[in-house]
């Protein structure tokens, strides 16, 4: 039989702590493809796995644009959001830099 001071307290995190975090990035705008949407190249700089030298990995994100207000060479900050077409599963925040 188990005694009153052999007691375990069982602490437990939510499993869902990081619900609500979203995924941010920052790109170039490349291209205007249709109302309200731009493309946006992102890039990752990592060591190549053999050599070690860092490269440069780019990737294009269909964002949504609700104001029209991006140009092509603009620099902006995107974030994840839920899909809103075929393509299109991040929004555009913040212009961070306007095209030269």
């Amino acid at each position: 039989m188990a005694d009153d001071n052999d007691k375990v307290e069982v602490t437990e995190e939510p499993a869902q702590a990081t619900r609500g975090v979203r995924k941010t990035r920052s790109g170039v705008v490349v291209s205007r493809s249709g109302d309200k949407t731009v493309v946006v190249r992102g890039e990752r700089r990592l060591p190549h796995p053999v050599y070690g030298k860092v490269v440069r990995r780019f990737k294009k994100y269909h964002c949504h644009d609700e104001k029209n207000e991006c140009q092509v060479g603009d620099t902006v900050e995107i974030v994840e959001c839920r899909p809103l077409s075929k393509m299109k599963r991040w929004r555009v925040t913040a212009k961070l830099a306007a095209a030269k």
